[in-house]
C-alpha cells in the first residue's frame, strides 16, 4: 500500500507552495484577456508564402489610426492581428492595406464591442460560481448517509477546495504565459474551465464515494479506511488520465493553432485535477476529521 494520507503533510506543502506561486504570478500580471472579454477586432489572415514581418504590417496600417497594433504569427503564414474595434468599411480598408504585402486569405475576423466583452466576463465569472456552489450542494447530498463520521457537506467544501486549487494553477500558469508568451484567455478559456471543473470533481467524487463505500461496510479508523480508499482508486484514476492526456497532447499538436490554448487547459486541468483529488482532496478530508474530533475531545 502507498501511503498517500500518512504522508499528507509533504503532498500539502508541496500544493501550498505552487498554490502561492500561482496567486503571486496572477496579481503580479494577472490574466492577459483575448478580444472576447476586452472588446476590440481580431483578424487572421493566411499569406501564400512566408508572412511579412511585423514592422512591415504596422507600416501598411499606420495610416488607418487603428490604435495599438498587436501582430502575432502562428505559423510561418498565419498572421494574427488585434486591434481597436473597428466597422465593416474600415476592415475591408485594412485588407486593401495588407495586399500590398503578399497575396493572401482572409481565414477569420472578429469585432467585439468592450461592453458586450465586460458583459461576457461576468458571465463567465457567474457560470463558474454557480457550478462550483451546485457541485458543493450535490456532494453534500450524496454523502449524507456517512455524515455520522464526517458531515455530509465537508465532503463538498473539501472538493470545493481541490476546485478551486485546480483553478488557481491553471490561471496561475496561463498568467504567466500571457506575460511572456503573449498568450491571450478567450472564451474558449472558460468552456475548457468548466470542463476541466466537471473532470476534476469526477476525480475526486470516485476517490470519496469509495470512502464512502469502505465506512459503511467495514468501518474502522477514518483515517485508515481513506488511505484504503486511495488505493483502491489510485490505479482507475491515474489510467483514465493519461488516456485522456494521450489524447489532449495529440489534439494540442495536430489540431491546429485556433484550439491550441483550449487544448493546453484541458491537459493543465488533468494534470492537476488528479493530483488533487488524490493528494490534495482526500489528505485535507482527514486533516479536517482529526482537527474536528481533537476539538470534541478537548471540549469534552
Amino acid at each position: 500500500m502507498i501511503h498517500i494520507v500518512k504522508t499528507r503533510r509533504i503532498w500539502l506543502i508541496i500544493s501550498s507552495v505552487f498554490f502561492v506561486a500561482a496567486v503571486i504570478a496572477l496579481l503580479s500580471w494577472g490574466l492577459k484577456f483575448g478580444v472576447d472579454f476586452t472588446g476590440g477586432s481580431i483578424l487572421e489572415v493566411s499569406y501564400k508564402n512566408s508572412a511579412p514581418t511585423n514592422e512591415v504590417i504596422h507600416e501598411k496600417l499606420a495610416p488607418l489610426n487603428l490604435g495599438e497594433v498587436e501582430a502575432r504569427r502562428a505559423g510561418e503564414q498565419n498572421i494574427i492581428l488585434r486591434f481597436k474595434n473597428v466597422d465593416q468599411p474600415t476592415h475591408q480598408k485594412i485588407l486593401d492595406a495588407l495586399k500590398p504585402s503578399g497575396e493572401f486569405t482572409e481565414k477569420s475576423f472578429d469585432s467585439i464591442g468592450p461592453v458586450i466583452g465586460q458583459d461576457l466576463r461576468n458571465k463567465s465569472m457567474w457560470a463558474i460560481i454557480i457550478a462550483l456552489v451546485l457541485i458543493l450542494a450535490y456532494l453534500s447530498y450524496v454523502f449524507r448517509k456517512v455524515s455520522h463520521t464526517v458531515a455530509s457537506w465537508k465532503y463538498g467544501a473539501v472538493a470545493i477546495v481541490g476546485l478551486v486549487h485546480d483553478i488557481v494553477l491553471v490561471a496561475g500558469v496561463f498568467a504567466v504565459l500571457g506575460k511572456f508568451a503573449g498568450v491571450e484567455v478567450t472564451a474558449s478559456f472558460i468552456a475548457a474551465f468548466l470542463t476541466v471543473l466537471g473532470f476534476s470533481v469526477h476525480n475526486t467524487i470516485v476517490v470519496f464515494d469509495r470512502s464512502r463505500e469502505n465506512l459503511l461496510k467495514r468501518g474502522g479508523n477514518f483515517e485508515d479506511v481513506v488511505e484504503y480508499s486511495v488505493n483502491q482508486t489510485l490505479g482507475r484514476s491515474i489510467n483514465t488520465s493519461l488516456t485522456v492526456l494521450l489524447v489532449m497532447t495529440a489534439v494540442y499538436f495536430f489540431g491546429g493553432e485556433s484550439i491550441r490554448n483550449f487544448t493546453l487547459v484541458l491537459i493543465l486541468g488533468v494534470l492537476f485535477g488528479t493530483y488533487s483529488s488524490i493528494f490534495v482532496a482526500s489528505p485535507l478530508l482527514v486533516v479536517w476529521h482529526n482537527v474536528s474530533k481533537r476539538r470534541k475531545t478537548s471540549s469534552k
